[in-house]
């Protein structure tokens, strides 16, 4: 019999109940026994959806209070000496806060772990932080206490754990150069203890995901698989090691002969590796197929997964387990719930609970391929698909024939950077180390409100016009006061940085609850590409016009850029990403142009997801990276050499990248340097990156607010490695999601650091 089993489900839940839950604990609103009950209420839940749609067997570890990455440091042990507390013997749920956001108190605080990209995803998790010294211990109850939950509940399940080798990989080292590889040997102990105390639970298999099977290895870290694995065989519990977000290419036979009893493989993102595995794989091993997409909200289209089930079927018979491609985390909650979607658009998508019915159909077509139930579903499947095929709605012509008369020119700016920063600075005449933000404001409960209102019919065009210009005045005035050099107009009327625009755009389309998760309590509702794209009307030209004629310092445009526009959406799947990001770039060039008619010098393009765009295999990178440079210079290139063109991104490594980046031909670009203490700059250092650059001098996604010396501190850093004439001052990303108390407080400290280092300028002469 194929089973049914899932990699990891939402831990979210269908309106955001844990955001709010975990929200409110920071705020002192609810108490920890009040959160640790509304995490028990959601994994009820979620295992019951699970197992109403069909699955087998069931997840447990997939829940994580901030990030499954930083759930297994406390596990390990693995806590920085500054988040230590003072007696405890064990981390507490403040503890593991603390890591995530920060802390405030006591006379110097402490800084959050640094943050950054899962994979090639908009997921973010907290990066462990090793020592040479670094001693393992089993310090959090977490995975055994959720799995006697789910026994208590009456549940089949499968315990989730980061394998060894991808959570050392994952993490960097502090203090004393070492190759935490060596660590291994240290960790293996626990996952033996892990597993021991699982087995007694009455646990049967645990799933050990290695994702970095994915990737391209060094030999050394190819090598300590099979040595691990080794020792963890004698280990108890059946083992499936999953692998997804890529193929296994090279490792492909390494990951197939490891002594484990399973394995998983993504056959959405690498369909390829298929036929090899069925080679290769030993006979008495599960082979998990991957075959519902677990990163995208399309329907699967059950007839062409079917036959290569039935494939896998034929040569393995009843070792067949079935599944996403990956976790579900990557996924909104429940379809049901939207309501308010066209019927036939809705008729095209699967969210989590859908796709895990998708996963147990699939699985019930190999077992009972007669089953009336079966039947059905693969008749619907096939109308839903021919549906989507031949709709007129996705296809437009003239935006093909405009794509099509791009030329090379198009993609060029006037002059090279020497010569536009000339005319730049002279036109926009700045003091050394300006200090700008990235964008946006606090968007306080007022703006969410009045926005609510004016969706909902119950404020005009005019009175909703009037609130965003109050917030628009209140920003600059703060930021005049603050004496900040180049100004935001404070994206008070965007709900999201890609949904204010998608909704301005043709092609894309909107759901009401498809959230999820980008990193702790922040969820994104991503915007669905369904169609050919394009720009109707000027999306953000009024609104900066007026916060300009609101004051004489300069005013900078805010926009999104088309691969990040295109990377924090759900995709189209019948059509290339580089068709759907040329599409994008030419949407926003317009806008671009626009904007500098309307009187605008400065142009902000955000393209904070460039990196985490990049395929995860080395072999993939060039073609990328030719068409996302291209699409930022064909949607920055259409103005003249005065007008100053910046970018921001952050939360990634550049090292890999950086010629690319430097391709783009940005004037400007900001970056998040803070919580990595500037270490992301050397890319910027080794390469003599020739444009400017804002290295981010504090961290906004926590509530500490950095002093003045900190500040001065990170700056003289940066100062050593950049030459000061091309440095900019600013946050390390945009300022919503704090309050104006503490944004006011972190700027007024910020403002004053670069005052500081301008004497420190004039001293040297």
């Amino acid at each position: 019999m194929a089973l049914a089993h899932n990699l990891g489900f939402p831990r979210i839940g269908r309106d955001r109940e844990l955001k709010k839950a975990q929200e409110a604990f920071w705020k002192g609103e609810l108490d920890e026994a009040g959160l640790r009950a509304i995490g028990r209420e959601l994994r009820a839940a979620h295992w019951q959806v699970q197992k109403n749609a069909g699955i087998d067997l069931l997840p447990v570890g997939d829940f994580a209070w901030y990030d499954q990455v930083l759930t297994h440091s406390l596990t390990f042990g693995v806590i920085p000496e500054r988040f230590r507390g003072h007696g405890e013997a064990k981390p507490t749920l403040q503890t593991l806060f603390a890591m995530a956001r920060g802390v405030s108190t006591g006379c110097c605080g402490a800084h959050a772990q640094e943050m950054t990209k899962w994979f090639d995803t908009n997921y973010h998790y907290l990066v462990p932080e090793f020592s040479a010294d670094q001693q393992f211990e089993l310090s959090w109850e977490q995975l055994f206490e959720e799995v006697e939950e789910a026994h208590t509940l009456g549940h089949q399940v499968k315990p989730v754990v980061i394998g060894p080798l991808t959570y050392l990989w994952l993490g960097k080292t502090k203090g004393a150069d070492f190759d935490k590889l060596n660590l291994v040997e240290r960790l293996l102990p626990l996952y033996g203890q892990i597993f021991r105390r699982l087995a007694a639970q009455g646990v049967e298999w645990v799933q050990i995901d290695e994702p970095i099977l994915a990737l391209d290895l060094p030999p050394d870290w190819k090598n300590a698989f099979e040595r691990t694995y080794n020792l963890l065989q004698s280990e108890p519990l059946k083992k499936l090691v999953a692998t997804y977000f890529g193929g296994l290419d090279d490792n492909l036979g390494l990951a197939a002969g490891l002594p484990v009893d399973g394995l998983h493989l993504d056959l959405v993102r690498a369909p390829e590796q298929f036929p090899t595995i069925l080679d290769r794989l030993p006979a008495y091993k599960i082979l998990s197929l991957g075959v519902v997409n677990g990163r995208n909200v399309w329907r699967c289209d059950l007839e062409k997964s079917l036959e290569v089930l039935r494939h896998a079927h034929d040569r393995v018979g009843d070792r067949l387990w079935v599944a996403p491609s990956c976790s579900l985390l990557h996924s909104p909650v429940d379809l049901e719930r939207e309501d308010q979607l066209d019927a036939q658009l809705k008729s095209w998508l699967a969210f989590a609970v859908q796709k895990c019915a998708e996963v147990a159909l699939l699985a019930r077509a190999i077992n009972q391929p007669e089953a009336p139930q079966v039947l059905a579903a693969l008749e619907q499947s096939r109308t839903v698909q021919a549906s989507r095929a031949a709709s007129p709605r996705i296809h437009k012509p003239e935006v093909k024939a405009r794509l099509a008369a791009v030329k090379a020119a198009d993609s060029q700016r006037q002059s090279p950077f020497a010569q536009r920063i000339v005319k730049q600075r002279a036109g926009l005449n700045l003091p050394d180390f300006p200090t700008t933000t990235i964008g946006s404001f606090p968007q306080t409960s007022a703006i969410r409100l009045a926005r609510q209102a004016f969706k909902q019919g119950k404020l005009s065009v005019a009175d909703y016009t009037e609130a965003m210009h109050s917030e628009i005045r209140h920003a600059v005035e703060i930021q005049e006061n603050l004496g900040l050099d180049v100004l935001v107009h404070g994206e008070a009327e965007r709900n999201d940085m890609v949904e204010y625009f998608a909704e301005q755009l043709d092609g894309y389309l909107f759901t009401r609850f498809g959230w999820v998760q980008s990193y702790g309590s922040r969820c994104v509702k991503p915007a669905v590409i369904f169609g050919d794209l394009s720009r109707p009307k000027a999306m953000t030209v009024e609104w900066i016009r007026y916060a300009q004629s609101l004051t004489s310092k300069v005013m900078k445009g805010m926009l999104t850029g088309p691969v990040t526009m295109l990377m924090w959406s759900f995709p189209r799947e019948d059509v290339s990403r580089e068709t759907q990001a040329r599409q994008l770039a030419l949407a926003i060039r317009d806008e671009v142009v626009d904007l500098e008619r309307a009187g605008i010098r400065i142009v902000q393009i955000d393209e904070a997801a460039f990196r985490e765009g990049l395929p995860l295999r080395r072999s993939d990178w060039g073609r990328y990276l030719d068409w996302s440079t291209e699409a930022f210079r064909l949607c920055a290139s259409g103005v003249r050499d005065e007008t100053q063109i910046h970018t921001h991104m952050c939360y990634s490594e550049f090292n890999d990248v950086i010629e690319s980046i430097a391709a783009m031909d940005a004037d400007v670009i900001t970056i998040e340097t803070s919580r990595s203490d500037m270490e992301l700059l050397e890319a910027f250092e080794k390469f003599e990156y020739p444009n400017e650059i804002g290295p981010g001098v504090y961290d906004i996604h926590s509530p500490r607010v950095p002093g003045k010396d900190e500040m001065v501190k990170l700056l003289r850093k940066a100062a050593q490695r950049i030459p000061a004439e091309r440095l900019w001052v600013n946050p390390d990303c945009g300022l919503k999601t704090r309050a104006w108390p503490e944004t006011e407080a972190a700027l007024v400290n910020m403002v004053a650091a670069a005052r500081e280092l301008r004497k420190d300028l004039a001293l040297l002469g």
